[in-house]
């Protein structure tokens, strides 16, 4: 292409100078031609369109030796994956072999092989390297509370407990969108909460807590960060724990229908149970007060307590039937 431009402006070097010498018109030539000197000297070192490359240029590099070749026995792995890295295949010294095996083979061999480049590994975290990392941390922990040597007694002085979940996946991110939600678990009764405000927290919180563990668990993942997450749960159990102890003027016009429980203390059933047991004259004579302690700390009526306040606050069952039905022959004695 610059050739063909020389000629151009040699013709309109020829057709634009006329009545002037020859010599003239040969600048005109030599100018136009000095431009395609200087294209070609610049590519003077690139291979030609025919294939015919410089004489000059520097023969192709052969690869050498691979690195497994030249590891010795006793190698230390982790200055060889001192952190993570993609997977290298003249660094891992083992006959790795990952993808598809093509006409009923064997998968690929991995030199080359961009499956084990893709996912990633392990390599730098293995029991060596592992082991260096917790010596290199020794120096900023301290030792474990000899008084915390119980589950039971971490849970009374650490009641509060946070899960959360970290995720491993091969794909295009590290982060997992599952990685930011947070639970908060404790036990009801290590909160400080008397009888109004334990009914009142077990309204609030439904389904969230468990009857059988008696522990409360608060799920938080309306936040795009873990800690923030956290923060919002514990904001979450701070405002249940406050709310639990405020007494609204609309409670103190609670009748027993409204009770969230059967409450056994004053109830028809244990003035029924009463007036019969003094009609059957089984608690001796005494002040009245004397009498009624003594007829409610005896065995029957306290199995009989169990039985229907079971019967009110469960519903009625089969065991729960029967348990009623013993516990009234104990107290009539049939």
């Amino acid at each position: 292409m610059a050739s063909l431009g020389s000629k151009v402006f040699l013709s309109l070097g020829r057709t634009n100078v006329s009545g002037l010498g020859l010599k003239k018109t040969a600048n005109r030539a030599t100018y136009a031609t000095a431009l395609t000197v200087n294209s070609s000297s610049r590519n003077k070192d690139l291979p030609e369109r025919g294939g015919r490359g410089s004489v000059g240029r520097r023969p192709k590099r052969e690869p050498g030796e691979p690195r497994t070749e030249k590891m010795p026995l006793d190698q230390d792995w982790t200055s060889v994956y001192p952190a993570a890295a993609p997977f290298r295949s003249n660094a891992v010294p083992l006959p790795v072999r990952m993808g598809y095996p093509v006409k009923g083979g064997v998968p690929p061999e991995k030199k080359g092989n961009l499956e084990l480049i893709k996912i990633p590994n392990f390599l730098h975290l293995t029991p060596a390297a592992i082991k260096k990392h917790c010596e290199a941390l020794k120096p900023f922990c301290t030792e474990w509370p000899s008084a915390l040597d119980t589950d039971a007694k971490c849970d009374e002085h650490f009641p509060v407990k946070i899960e959360s979940t970290d995720y491993v996946s091969a794909g295009p991110s590290v982060r997992n969108p599952s990685a930011r939600i947070v639970r908060l678990k404790v036990k009801l009764s290590s909160l400080n909460l008397d009888d109004h405000a334990r009914k009142k927290m077990l309204k609030l919180v439904g389904e969230r807590y468990c009857k059988d563990s008696d522990i409360l668990t608060i799920r938080t993942d309306s936040c795009p960060l873990r800690q923030q997450n956290y923060e919002y749960a514990m904001y979450l159990l701070t405002v249940l724990y406050h709310e639990s102890w405020k007494i609204e003027p609309w409670e103190a016009e609670k009748t027993p229908a409204d009770m969230e429980e059967y409450s056994w203390e004053d109830s028809p059933s244990q003035k029924n149970i009463l007036d019969t047991l003094l009609r059957m004259k089984v608690a001796g004579e005494g002040e009245e007060a004397e009498v009624r302690k003594q007829l409610l700390g005896r065995e029957e009526v306290l199995e009989y307590k169990d039985s229907v306040e079971r019967l009110k606050n469960e519903g009625a069952s089969e065991s729960s039937m029967l348990q009623y039905k013993e516990a009234v022959r104990k107290i009539l004695s049939v």
